[in-house]
């Protein structure tokens, strides 16, 4: 019986990506007991090599025998299989025998499993077929079908015994998503985003129309796609936060996570508030005539003109304002009580409450991590495509309409001649995936190890651009609509870009069709679910990446973390709610996010491709999916991608932007300030390369080599691991 047990002892699928719970429901409860090592039993993980080679050897028994384990540090749980043959009437009598014969069949059991393990690991877990992160090249992709043969025979009675030994970290395993489609609404959530709804539509309007499609599709081939694809394999791959992911990829790059941290707070400052505004404008929204569509309230002034094709008696004047944008400017913004950034005025006590409302909201979404913000963004990614439906639909009906659309579309192919059509176009493809933030490595982070990533990528990126080009129909069959009701040409109403268009042009436009409450409730909430998606991601990206770097301190402490993180983001907001918050959005916008992210992508694009190279890099991709990204995918990280974050990088130095927000012109210092804002995020990769450097033994070549060379799993601290046996029958 021992030696058929030690001729049967296998282990299938010690490297494979799969956890053990797939094993245990093979069997009833009842029948399953668990026993730990004796104390002299001691793991020791050796490192392995972050290229493909054989693994070192580690130990595991009582009088320290050598073994090889397959390691991999991100993965909290492996799982061994043995099959040990037996006849019916040894399991009748070991059903049958006293508490002496178990506990010594429990000992001998113990006794084979190390000897077996330090017999055999060798020629389980060494070899070519391993890469940097630990799984074998040759893991199945389905842990069922490896063990499926040994499951049959073991559930026949008197044909075998299955023994589950299983390693464990004394860590809490890595979350997961519910379901793949958690994963997917999630990324699409976060990449279609307020900008979709505003940004695209007036860029592409100013830039040629229909021909602006040409320039935005090539950047997005070439430049935004392939960055898109990347960040999802290496956060799948790795299995860790935009911080703790550089040891193993370029150590010396690992400010680049903590900048992109320090960016998410400064978007979670301003971003947030744009919502408030919006819960606002819902809030005031239930009643039967709508505030922003008649000029007999407190804050209007005598220029408040309501003009309409049907007001007959009623002229418009160079000094006349619209009473939806005196509702935005001087009840919701209160722009009016602050002359500048030098003089911000008070809090608005409304938008506070409104902002509180939202962050509170943001906190019981994702204060559970991904199994509750998976669920939460079913509603929050599909509801604005249901209104996106409802505002088109209603839109094409409108007198009019037909208007905007051929504004919308007309293409003026002289434009595409100039700069900065390419420059709008690269820059609007860009914030619109949104690589470089660390929401989608955190994402990927969270997929099964052989998730089809690829796939994945292209269909939240197209996703993405459709509905970019969707929301230019819904915009401008309505500015149309307002075009024919003001007897206008469609360029004068679409004057305003940013927030202005949707909470001036777009709520005014609303306001004057049938049925106006009800279609201003469903667009402002839809303009709170887009903000809703974003800021889960952006938070989540922050938050996986501190507990993956800081696990000991924080795995246990998330609900606390993420109520001091959102508390951290409302203080920092309140700058934006007061008079003259809206100066300090725009200063954000422009200043503290834009150029520090892209020259942080560039950076990660550099180390990725020609540090860890693209051949690894590959190799790694093919581990994942089963084959290797094509000739095309690799130019484009080589040599594309970085070409063209530098475009946009050296088009934003030659030509800074003029800031400029209603009839304020920002001054110099204002344009020094946020350059300050915005070197406060980047400034941590050079910072942390200077600390690398210093920290790292050895002489200035040997630590340089060490800084650019991926650390090895298991290296950078001491693994807490035992190992657990359940017993079977």
């Amino acid at each position: 019986m021992l030696n058929s047990l030690q001729r049967h002892l296998k282990f299938p699928s010690l490297c494979s990506a799969a956890g053990p719970e797939w094993y245990f429901p093979l069997f009833p409860p009842e029948l399953v007991k668990t026993h730990r090592l004796r104390p002299g039993h001691t793991l020791h993980p050796s490192p392995l090599r972050s290229k493909p080679g054989p693994s070192s050897p580690g130990s595991l028994s009582p009088h320290g025998r050598d073994i090889s384990q397959c390691k991999r540090t991100t993965v909290s749980t492996l799982t061994a299989v043995l099959t040990m043959e037996m006849k019916q009437p040894v399991m009748m009598n070991r059903e049958d025998g006293g508490e002496h014969e178990k506990e010594q069949e429990s000992q001998e059991n113990e006794r084979l499993v190390a000897e077996s393990v330090a017999e055999k690991g060798q020629k389980s877990c060494s070899g070519p077929g391993q890469v940097s992160n630990g799984y074998p090249s040759t893991s199945p992709q389905s842990p069922r079908d490896s063990a499926g043969a040994e499951t049959d025979r073991g559930s026949t009675p008197g044909a075998f015994k299955t023994l589950v030994v299983q390693q464990t970290s004394l860590d809490p395993p890595r979350e997961t998503w519910s379901k793949k489609m958690d994963f997917l609404l999630s990324v699409i959530g976060y990449a279609v985003d307020l900008g979709n709804v505003w940004r695209f539509p007036y860029i592409c309007y100013q830039n040629g129309g229909g021909a602006f499609l040409l320039p935005y599709l090539l950047m997005a081939v070439f430049g935004g796609v392939p960055l898109f694809y990347m960040e999802l394999a290496l956060g799948q791959f790795h299995r860790s936060g935009c911080i703790s992911i550089w040891k193993h990829i370029c150590p010396i790059f690992k400010g680049i996570g903590f900048a992109i941290c320090i960016i998410a707070l400064y978007i979670a400052f301003y971003y947030n508030t744009i919502m408030a505004w919006a819960l606002y404008y819902l809030l005031s929204s239930f009643r039967a005539t709508l505030p922003w569509t008649t000029c007999t309230n407190q804050w209007n002034t005598p220029n408040c003109t309501h003009y309409l094709s049907t007001d007959l008696n009623v002229s418009w004047t160079n000094n006349s304002i619209s009473p939806a944008e005196e509702f935005y400017i001087r009840q919701v913004l209160q722009v009016h009580l602050s002359p500048g950034l030098h003089q911000l005025g008070w809090v608005s006590w409304q938008l506070a409450l409104c902002l509180l409302f939202i962050f509170t909201v943001v906190y019981f979404s994702i204060w559970k991590g991904v199994k509750t913000s998976g669920k939460v963004v079913w509603v929050t990614a599909t509801f604005p495509y249901l209104v996106l439906l409802i505002l088109l639909i209603r839109g094409a009906t409108l007198p009019g309409a037909w208007r905007g659309v051929v504004f919308y579309l007309k293409p003026d192919w002289s434009k595409l001649l100039t700069t900065t059509v390419w420059l709008d176009a690269a820059a609007q493809i860009f914030f619109s995936l949104g690589p470089g933030f660390g929401v989608l490595l955190a994402f990927a982070s969270y997929n099964p190890f052989h998730n089809n990533c690829y796939k994945d990528a292209l269909i939240t990126s197209s996703v993405n651009c459709l509905t970019s080009f969707l929301s230019g129909f819904v915009i401008f069959t309505v500015l149309g609509y307002m075009a024919e009701m003001r007897q206008q040409r469609v360029e004068n109403v679409a004057k305003d870009a940013g927030p202005s268009l949707l909470f001036i042009i777009y709520a005014e436009a609303i306001a004057n069709m049938p049925a106006a409450t009800f279609f201003a409730i469903i667009f402002f909430l839809m303009i709170i679910m887009l903000g809703l998606d974003s800021t889960f991601a952006g938070l989540e990206g922050v938050i996986t990446a501190m507990l993956d770097e800081f696990p000991h301190l924080l795995a246990r402490r998330r609900e606390w973390f993420v109520l001091g993180l959102v508390c951290v983001c409302y203080l920092g907001a309140l700058s934006t709610l007061t008079y003259g918050g809206a100066f300090v959005v725009k200063l954000f916008e422009e200043y503290a996010t834009g150029p520090a992210v892209i020259t942080v992508v560039f950076l990660e694009v550099i180390a990725v491709s020609w540090f860890y190279g693209t051949t690894r890099f590959c190799n790694d991709v093919q581990l994942m999916l089963g084959f290797a990204p094509g000739l095309f995918w690799r130019v484009c990280w080589v040599a594309i991608c970085p070409c063209f974050l530098l475009f946009i990088i050296g088009s934003f130095l030659v030509f800074p932007p003029e800031v400029k927000l209603f009839d304020y012109l920002y001054p110099f210092w204002t344009t020094v300030l946020g350059y300050c804002i915005g070197v406060s995020s980047f400034i941590c990769v050079p910072s942390y390369m200077v600390y690398h450097l210093i920290t790292t033994k050895g002489t200035f070549k040997q630590r340089l080599l060490k800084s650019i060379t991926p650390e090895a799993p298991g290296s950078s601290g001491p693994q807490r691991d035992t190992i657990v046996i359940t017993n079977a029958v």
